[in-house]
């Protein structure tokens, strides 16, 4: 019989905590069972293994991520909507690190819910860029751009790549000054 007060949804939650803590790809069913007093077989009672674990900390991170960014951009428009949609991107990065590595693999072709769940926060960054009348067939590439843009800072920041002494919410303001400039010339 599963331990009480136990369910899927709290399992995740749980695993979530502990890929922010320790690490995305430090999660195991065993460590997960030890951190909710449970025996690792136990665990299976409520997720089925590793993959499904995974995949649920994913759907419940990519779902806090666009509910976060769509908050964030709520009632603005251009540079303004790209600051606050790069700074919430970024808070949830430095907030959520386990979370956020989870956001770094596509989902299996055929996983349909998962692609559903993956679409929402594209969508929030494609309503701020619609502000700036990008063409429909070059959104995708827009979108990578700004993405890549913003995880590269964020990837490098988290894991101690700046170094030197110089304010690093300086430089990050400097960096989406140059998308929205971008953006704004492009139009």
């Amino acid at each position: 019989m599963p331990r009480a007060g136990l369910t899927p949804e709290s399992v995740v939650a749980e695993a979530a905590r502990l890929c922010d803590e320790s690490g995305f790809d430090s999660l195991s069913p065993a460590a997960l069972a030890r951190r909710l007093g449970v025996a690792t077989p136990s665990l299976y009672k409520h997720v089925a293994g590793l993959d499904e674990l995974r995949r649920g900390v994913a759907l419940a991170s990519v779902t806090e991520l666009a509910d976060r960014l769509r908050s964030a951009v709520t009632g603005r428009s251009g540079a303004e909507a790209v600051h606050a949609l790069s700074l919430a991107y970024r808070r949830y990065a430095h907030e959520r690190p386990g979370c956020y590595t989870s956001l770094q693999r596509v989902p299996r072709p055929e996983d349909a819910e998962a692609h559903a769940l993956f679409a929402r926060p594209v969508e929030v960054i494609a309503s701020v860029l619609r502000g700036f009348a990008i063409p429909e067939e070059r959104m995708v590439h827009t979108i990578r751009t700004l993405r890549s843009s913003l995880h590269g800072f964020v990837d490098l920041e988290i894991n101690g790549g700046f170094g030197l002494p110089e304010d690093v919410d300086e430089s990050f303001a400097l960096l989406v000054d140059g998308i929205v400039l971008l953006l704004e010339r492009r139009t």
